[in-house]
């Protein structure tokens, strides 16, 4: 089924509209908003024909579908629960004091109006029509705009008409979520300059992520952008972790490293040891692990392209070698398994290795000892992940490396695996630039609300004209910290 992309006018249509409605869903009560999260996870799981769409648009298998639709469900529900709550408000109250003439002071986060979603080329729930940006979003009042994903439109435009269901069955202002196609730059350009657009969600490539926040701040009033983009997710192997378990540990890495033909944001894409015989032994594991893992279909042919492009072009450098292919020859749009291996002189030199690959590739670099592995942890951009591969004495031995892992990271992980991310309010998904545009927040997990609002303080205000959140009497029976104390009591 072909979609045609937005044109400028019926997206200044769309856009006008999501501001109407801004005004009165901004109006509306967390336990309204909970309740419309609530039913869109009850509309997605009555649509028949969704599971089948998606497994067509983007070959990936049922089950997995299936599991992520799950996932995409308890976003909403857990969300709605957070949205309920009201602690994502983080209400702060000063009262007067008198003979110290301080005035009465109230802090709250209001929603910021309508935000614009991009939706993920390897998630089309979780991460797209109805995944956390959207989820996240409806929770803290704003109205979404969402640009289905060209790789999956069909998938994003049933379950469009899932929310709009939602909406409608629970009276709120239909323009509270719209749904556009466009394939092209313009469709998103005009998105994200148009004068009513508050803020924008994206989970995508480094170039697109990074064309999307350039956009925003030339607009005449820049807006937050929160780009969550490429990522090469670093696992660091300490010695004594090697020498106590290598085989365990390449094992752990294979799984990761071809989990869902590679395709995910927390791929490790980069292994840093220091030569020696320990190494030795891993690097034999997985490449043995490697040549026996069979391709898999890639997500659809633009990802295997790419994919076959920049695995050739990281291959073709003079610096690295390859050290395991896959033994099983890939059809066609299928991604082989890949382990290559570089000096840490030429991950230094050579800007290309520091760059993601997407698909089951990793890049070994080996290093002449410790220093010079934390030199490579001090040369590394920004990530959503890194890992130590580390004994209690590895840590101790290597205390600076621990801190400098830390400095590039939103997720610091000790002996595991960085792909699965857990939906929890501890999670945090983001990271340094370049992994994403803000390192403040979290595109997953209940503190990913307070991206699309912003703190507004009232002083002086009499409290029967103050929010209900802000009120002497706690009407909401929030969590507020009141005068420097966290209380659900009222003043």
């Amino acid at each position: 089924m072909k979609f045609q992309d937005a044109t400028a006018a019926e997206i200044d249509v769309v856009m006008n509209a999501a501001w109407e409605a801004f005004q009165l869903f901004r109006q509306t009560t967390l336990k309204q908003r909970a309740g419309l999260m609530r039913r869109i996870a009850k509309e997605m799981g009555s649509e028949d024909s969704l599971i089948q769409t998606a497994m067509r648009e983007t070959n990936l298998p049922e089950a997995r579908l299936k599991n992520e639709l799950a996932r995409t469900q308890f976003q909403l529900t857990s969300y709605a629960d957070a949205a309920e709550t009201g602690t994502w408000l983080d209400v702060r109250i000063d009262t007067a004091v008198a003979e110290k003439g301080d005035p009465d002071i109230r802090k709250w986060l209001t929603p910021l109006g309508p935000v614009v979603v991009f939706g993920a080329s390897n998630f089309p729930f979780a991460y797209s029509t109805a995944g956390g940006d959207t989820a996240s979003a409806l929770a803290a009042g704003c109205p979404v705009i969402v640009k289905a994903h060209p790789a999956h439109a069909e998938t994003s435009e049933i379950v469009a008409k899932a929310i709009q269901r939602a909406v409608k069955a629970e009276g709120l202002p239909a323009a509270i979520f719209s749904h556009v196609h466009g394939a092209g730059n313009e469709t998103g350009k005009t998105l994200i300059t148009h004068t009513h657009t508050r803020a924008v969600g994206f989970t995508g490539s480094y170039a697109g992520g990074k064309a999307l926040f350039d956009w925003s701040n030339q607009r005449k009033v820049p807006i937050p952008v929160f780009s969550e983009m490429g990522s090469i997710n670093p696992i660091f192997l300490l010695p004594g972790k090697l020498a106590a378990s290598a085989k365990e540990v390449a094992a752990m890495i294979a799984g990761s490293v071809t989990l869902g033909v590679g395709q995910f944001c927390t791929n490790p894409g980069l292994l840093i040891g220091i030569e020696g015989k320990e190494l030795d032994i891993f690097i034999e594991e997985l490449g043995t692990a490697i040549a026996g893992a069979a391709p898999g279909t890639m997500l659809h042919p633009g990802i295997a392209k790419a994919y076959s492009e920049k695995r050739g072009t990281a291959l073709a450098q003079a610096d690295v070698a390859t050290v395991a292919v896959s033994a099983t020859k890939p059809a066609d749009n299928q991604g082989a398994p890949t382990l290559a291996s570089a000096t840490a002189e030429a991950f230094f030199h050579n800007p290309l290795l520091h760059q993601e690959v997407f698909g089951p590739y990793s890049l070994i670099i080996q290093c002449k000892h410790p220093d010079e592995m934390l030199k490579v942890a001090r040369h590394m951009e920004g990530q959503l992940t890194a890992t130590l591969m580390a004994t209690d004495e590895d840590l101790k031995r290597h205390a600076e490396l621990v801190q400098a892992t830390q400095d590039i990271c939103g997720r610091f992980i000790l002996n595991g695996v960085p792909t699965g991310v857990r939906v929890a309010l501890s999670m945090q998904h983001g990271g340094p630039f370049p992994a994403t545009t803000d390192s403040r927040y979290t595109s997953v997990g209940a503190d990913g609300i307070k991206r699309w609002a912003r703190p507004v303080a009232y002083q002086n205000w009499p409290d029967h004209l103050l929010p209900d959140a802000l009120r002497n009497s706690n009407p909401l029976k929030l969590w507020r910290t009141v005068n420097n104390a966290l209380t659900r009591d009222a003043i």
